[in-house]
């Protein structure tokens, strides 16, 4: 396909390599979506449809009635915007706070807001331009804590003493609970023993931490003191984390602790290891040492690599991979002669006939393929049932364990335990998290295992390494794991790359399917699965391009496409169409994106904690983990929604931590979520943050028709065929190759 820009406003349906026209120099990303024009929106509609149309004599009738509502609404808002300001003002007992309590303070209202320190100390570094659009921010990858005002109402006493010491060192009182939560009892004295301890709290960094030190230490605060080293190489580490890392290499992580200021980076390595904080790996390499000469005597050293990790994360992989090894070693429970799993596979189509052949012989499968694939682990489960097993599937959201259940439907399988009277086989669909803390799924047997004979997990490179420890583990003797998922969408907001590892270490019988997705956003989306642009046919406009020239004309467009093209065009309501941009903040990020679709969507002045009834929302109950669904009402107990059909009531103290609107989301939220329709947003100051996962994944939630807002020129087409995901280090690699022979 051509590279050269379009030099008009309208694109042909079908060429995602387009781009607009502008010069890079000339975008303002600060441009307000509000001065955007009507002649702005009508380039887009023609675009989608082909043609411009008038507004209707009916529409003009209402303007007047239209407008007099929206400035009343506007009032509203402004009125809660200033009680707001008046809130978050200077604190009344303290003056105006400036330096080092400043700055805490602002970390911890970035914390509260949602807006969590994105993890970069370990990720390479890269050209962005100014006011760029913030990266995606990935959720800390520890288990959700409880409340932080629970945990002070809990413990009145210690967190008055807490919020004294946090006053001596100029740090704001709103970090005590946070501290509790971190350091457990006696923080207080933890923090006054050891200031930077402060680190643990979330949103803190090491130069905040080191003025609330300077404040209660005083002279004796100096920069290579062992607490610091210490403390600053845990920060690290959990830094790493965040970015997807389960362990570091020992160079890397004293090349930053040098960065950090900390005068002797292998000394305060080695106090963390020494105190338990961190833990030593030596790995072997893959090179083999150099052959010895005749005569010689053999040289039984082999090149390792050191790494460092956190040991929870340590711990979680070598788990993992003894719970493979297991699986793998076990004898498959008796399930009927070979001869039937032939029969099976002989009456099923070939891709299906062949994942269904490697599961009758081995203990542990990877299936790969796109969402078109799951036809065949749904073939699969019915071929189990047909022998007496008890077969489950597992997914990453709600909204994935539906769409599989639909497709289950077909051989009449059953979607739950009730499916089946008495003691007979049970075949059904869970998500991950309810099939682990037994909400949803079979159940335990007495030895406290699955209550099953094979597991199919679906969108297997959501896995992160303590969600797939824990499945491994619960697994029963002589049950069969089939992991399956497309190794083209983005990996696990946790750390690790465990689906990932698997297709690379080669331990087990890997399926790749046949089916490819259909239809034009299928071929494009595969296409870019393997580094290529390429244009497609669409003639019922299933793939449309709109060129932009700045932030502000990305947003009305955006917009004007949700609201209307899309409806008028392609028959696909606004309430089907999902926004998805490259981050949380920016000029076209999902918070601007958000409140233009709110004004024009569901217009209101946001009167429960920002949030009206009938506005669609993102929640998050946990880490990694976003449920789509929409406000019904809120009271005294919570905010009310209701999520993939089901009704969720989020405690008024978690709303602003778990709930954000959903009318545009990241493509990290988006994983495993699929819509009729998707309009992908690219803004011109986000080519430095797309990667060809990215792109494949956000593409990829489109079913019937995806529009592409497109102002980054060639960076899309150089991001597909030349980013590729961003590597992350991981030890389960070496830990099954220790494996390999005792798995065969």
């Amino acid at each position: 396909m051509s590279t050269e820009p379009e030099t008009t406003e309208e694109v042909e349906p079908g060429t995602p390599g387009a781009g607009a026209t502008a010069d890079p120099q000339d975008v303002d990303t600060d441009t307000d979506a509000d001065t955007d024009t009507d002649t702005d929106a009508a380039a887009v509609t023609d675009a989608v449809e082909g043609g411009t149309e008038t507004e209707g004599a009916a529409d003009a009738a209402k303007l007047s009635e239209a407008a007099a509502e929206l400035a009343a609404q506007r009032l509203e808002r402004e009125r809660i915007e200033r009680r707001k300001a008046e809130k978050q003002g200077p604190i009344a007992a303290g003056t105006k706070l400036s330096g080092t309590a400043a700055d805490l303070l602002a970390a911890v209202r970035a914390v509260e807001s949602g807006e969590k320190p994105v993890a970069t100390a370990f990720r390479e570094p890269e050209p962005t331009p100014r006011r760029a659009v913030a990266p995606e921010p990935v959720p800390r990858p520890q288990p959700v804590a409880a409340p932080a005002e629970t945990s002070a109402a809990l413990a009145p006493e210690a967190a008055a003493a807490v919020r004294a010491v946090l006053g001596e060192g100029g740090a704001p009182d709103a970090l005590a609970p946070g501290a509790l939560a971190a350091l457990g009892e006696g923080a207080d004295d933890q923090l006054r023993e050891d200031p930077w301890q402060l680190l643990r709290v979330a949103g803190v960094r090491p130069e905040q931490a080191d003025g609330f030190a300077r404040a209660l230490l005083g002279a004796e605060c100096r920069p290579d003191d062992e607490r610091r080293g210490r403390a600053v190489t845990v920060w690290l580490l959990e830094q790493a984390a965040l970015a997807g890392h389960t362990a570091l290499d020992a160079p890397a992580l004293t090349a930053a602790l040098a960065q950090r200021a900390v005068p002797d980076p292998d000394a305060a390595v080695q106090s963390a290891l020494a105190e338990g904080d961190a833990l030593v790996f030596q790995d072997a390499l893959d090179t083999a040492p150099p052959a010895q000469e005749e005569g010689a005597e053999e040289s039984e050293e082999r090149p390792v690599r050191v790494l460092i990790g956190l040991e929870r994360y340590a711990l979680a992989e070598e788990s993992l991979a003894d719970g493979l090894a297991r699986v793998m070693n076990s004898v498959p429970k008796t399930d009927g002669s070979a001869d039937g799993w032939e029969q099976a596979a002989a009456s099923a189509t070939r891709s299906a006939a062949e994942l269904i052949r490697a599961v009758a012989g081995h203990g542990l499968v990877l299936h790969t393929g796109g969402h078109a694939s799951q036809a065949e682990t749904a073939a699969l489960l019915h071929a189990a049932r047909g022998l007496g097993l008890r077969g489950w599937a597992a997914t990453h959201t709600p909204s994935g364990r539906d769409d599989c259940t639909a497709r289950m439907a077909r051989y009449d399988l059953p979607d739950g335990p009730s499916g089946d009277a008495g003691d007979g086989p049970v075949t059904g669909v869970a998500t991950v998290a309810g099939l682990l803390s037994g909400a949803e799924g079979p159940g335990r047997d007495t030895d406290g295992a699955f209550d099953l004979d094979l597991l199919v997990v679906l969108d297997a490179p959501q896995l992160d390494v303590e969600t797939a420890a824990m499945l491994a583990e619960s697994l029963p003797d002589g049950a069969r794991l089939v992991l399956s998922g497309d190794p083209g969408v983005l990996w696990s907001a946790g750390p690790g790359r465990v689906f990932a590892d698997l297709l690379a270490a080669r331990v087990c019988p890997q399926v790749a399917s046949r089916t490819p997705d259909p239809g034009p956003v299928g071929e494009l989306v595969s296409g870019v699965g393997i580094g290529e642009l390429n244009q497609v046919e669409a003639p019922g406009k299933e793939v449309v391009i709109v060129p932009v020239r700045d932030a502000g004309e990305a947003v009305h467009r955006t917009v004007q496409l949700v609201a209307d093209s899309v409806p008028r065009a392609i028959g696909i309501p606004a309430e089907q169409t999902q926004v998805i941009t490259p981050g949380h903040g920016g000029a076209v990020g999902t918070r601007a994106l958000n409140s233009a679709l709110k004004e024009r969507l569901n217009p209101g002045p946001g009167r429960f904690g920002g949030f009206d009834p009938g506005d669609r929302v993102a929640h998050s109950p946990a880490p990694g983990r976003t449920t789509v669904g929409h406000v019904v009402k809120a009271d005294a107990d919570g905010l009310h929604l209701e999520c993939s059909g089901l009704p969720v009531v989020v405690p008024k103290e978690r709303v602003e931590q778990s709930v954000r609107h959903g009318w545009a989301l990241t493509a990290h939220q988006a994983v495993g979520l699929r819509w009729p329709a998707a309009v992908v947003v690219l803004p011109g100051d986000a080519a430095a943050a797309l990667t060809r996962p990215w792109v494949y994944t956000a593409f990829g939630r489109a079913e019937r028709h995806l529009s592409v807002v497109h102002g980054v020129e060639q960076a899309l087409q150089r991001a597909v065929a030349e980013v590729p995901q961003k590597p992350r280090t991981t030890r389960l690699p070496a830990l099954l190759k220790a494996q390999v022979p005792a798995a065969g």
